[in-house]
């Protein structure tokens, strides 16, 4: 089926949702313009449709393939990334010293959402090379500013995390990966890294890999992991490229989904002349890293969006064009459409209402992310709580709508050539990569909550509260929030909060998603639609999360009750 950007819903969620108008009224992003903002998101929805969507299927269907030490992809995708590059797209939100647009990064998330609606699998090649730009922006030295970020910015150049080794997954201070001083300030790396999406490809004319190691002496665990800067090539004074470092793919991994992203085992310092240089101070890497994984991490539950409205399109689709059984009730024998029958109706409505739900959590985020940026007093607080909400509830619901489009099929659903599957199958990554949707709740309970002593989210469960008046299931869910976030903070174990914090990031994920489609209906732009789908979030899906408060609260008694033997023996 065709991709259709969903052009006029991210418009109103970036004008509702994110502000764009409040924020083009500072000197830095006057350029966002409605006008521009308009062009953006038309011009986006055209390429990714035109370019990336085209060869979805096909990356499904091959697959990235390893040949002697170099990653090829399927027919098309060269010319589709340099069309890419030519035209702009990946230095929408750059810094403009390094050839960047320097728009708001809502306009960027746009840009991400369209193509990862279009190819999910493509699109983390410029998704994780954001990560990169912003770690080196945030933390490198001027010479390796000058030496990375325009082409990085550019797109010419991509880049990748290299975090993850076979015994240290979730527990990054596990790494074995080793740092030794060299000459000229350099270091030698040598070790082995897992799981590397985008690790090597044919595609852009170097990959930068910034890359967790541990140098001589230093402390154990987290507090001795140092960042460095390994280029598959050597960049040379001038900017130009140099011989190829002695890294290499070692192989691919064979995957559930997003089969055209290769995702490497990627080995540093086989003839122990790779070299690269610190980014940052030794043993802080962990700081650079937490740069590149809040970037990564919106991004990820910009999936969630992107790949809900791929499979919620194509839902729609079969049920207007399936005929099976007369309507119930009907006194006509006459088949109809599927859509005509209630529990197909439910299933699309709930797939809407999830999509939206997860666009106005992402834009409403990514708005914040801007305030920060311009020095908004309270915004980059707001900000950082709301990342682990985005990541871990719209990941979640890209699952659920993926899902419910596969039910919709009924048994062709089931059956690959429908595409269907495709998106479940690439959808079910997304909790897990960029922290696992349970780290993220752990962080929620145990790094967020105590934000400004707890501030932080009771300002925001206060604000969604007293701002929905005309939809008291939320404003109940908002209320019910605070009351789990001060039992947490003030009464919880440590365990307890463990225990209760995927249901508490579940909650305040829908408490302000459905929030922001209040303020979507309000608006009255979208017109009837809106307040439905406003409606039916509240009613159905804000009522659901609200019972999940006795999970919340429920404390780790009965997950222990077993010992370990009677629960996994």
């Amino acid at each position: 089926m065709e991709f259709s950007p969903a052009t006029a819903d991210q418009v109103l969620a970036i004008r509702v949702n994110a502000g764009i108008e409040e924020l083009a009224s500072h000197d830095r992003f006057a350029a966002a313009s409605a006008d521009m903002v308009e062009a953006i998101v038309e011009g986006i929805g055209q390429f990714a449709a035109g370019e990336f969507a085209p060869l979805n299927r096909l990356g499904d269907l091959e697959g990235a393939k390893l040949a002697n030490g170099t990653v090829s992809l399927p027919a098309g995708f060269a010319e589709a990334y340099r069309a890419y590059v030519e035209q702009g797209w990946n230095a929408i939100s750059g810094d403009e010293q390094f050839g960047g647009q320097g728009l708001p990064f809502t306009l960027a998330s746009n840009v991400i959402e369209n193509l990862g609606s279009a190819n999910m699998a493509f699109t983390l090649l410029p998704l994780l090379t954001v990560g990169a730009i912003e770690a080196i922006a945030h933390h490198g030295s001027k010479s390796q500013k000058a030496a990375y970020l325009a082409k990085l910015i550019s797109g010419e150049w991509s880049g990748t995390m290299n975090l993850t080794e076979p015994q240290a997954g979730s527990d990054v201070g596990a790494l074995r990966t080793t740092a030794v001083p060299a000459e000229d300030g350099k270091w030698h790396i040598k070790g082995t890294k897992i799981f590397i999406t985008w690790g090597e490809h044919d595609l852009a004319g170097n990959v930068v890999h910034l890359v967790l190691a541990r140098t001589p002496g230093a402390p154990a665990g987290s507090r001795g992991i140092s960042l460095f800067i390994v280029p598959k090539y050597h960049v040379k004074a001038d900017g130009s490229l140099g011989p190829r470092n002695d890294l290499r793919c070692v192989s691919l991994e064979h995957k559930l989904g997003i089969m055209a992203s290769p995702t490497c085992v990627m080995s540093f310092g086989d003839n122990d002349a790779c070299l690269g240089e610190m980014i940052g101070a030794e043993n802080e890497g962990l700081k650079a890293m937490f740069t590149m994984m809040n970037s990564a991490r919106i991004n990820v539950g910009n999936q969630g969006v992107q790949i809900a409205e791929r499979a919620l399109q194509q839902a729609k689709a079969y049920a207007r064009d399936r005929v099976q059984s007369a309507r119930a009730g009907s006194p006509s024998r006459e088949s109809v459409a599927i859509v005509e029958h209630p529990d197909v109706r439910r299933m699309l409505l709930r797939m809407r209402a999830l999509t939206e739900g997860a666009r106005a959590l992402l834009y409403y985020t990514a708005g914040m992310v801007d305030r920060g940026a311009l020095g908004i007093e309270g915004a980059q607080a707001r900000a950082d709580c709301l990342v682990p909400l985005l990541k871990a509830w719209g990941t979640d619901i890209g699952c659920e709508v993926a899902s419910l489009g596969v039910q919709i099929h009924g048994g062709m659903g089931f059956i690959e050539e429908t595409g269907a599957a495709q998106h479940y199958r690439d959808a079910r990554i997304a909790p897990i990569y960029e922290g696992t949707n349970g780290i993220q709740a752990a962080d929620l309970v145990t790094r967020k909550l105590g934000y400004e002593g707890g501030g932080v989210l009771a300002s925001l469960f206060a604000d969604i509260a007293s701002d929905c008046g005309d939809a008291p299931e939320i404003a109940e869910l908002a209320k019910a929030c605070a009351g789990i976030a001060d039992w947490m903070s003030n009464e919880a174990s440590l365990d307890d909060k463990l225990a209760g914090s995927v249901p508490l990031c579940t909650m305040s994920a829908v408490a302000v998603a459905g929030w922001q489609l209040q303020r979507q209906a309000r608006d009255g732009a979208g017109g009837e639609a809106k307040r439905v789908v406003a409606r039916f979030f509240a009613t159905q899906i804000a009522t659901e999360a609200l019972g999940l408060k006795a999970a919340a609260t429920a404390g780790a008694g009965l997950l222990y009750a077993l010992d370990t033997e009677a629960l996994a023996g």
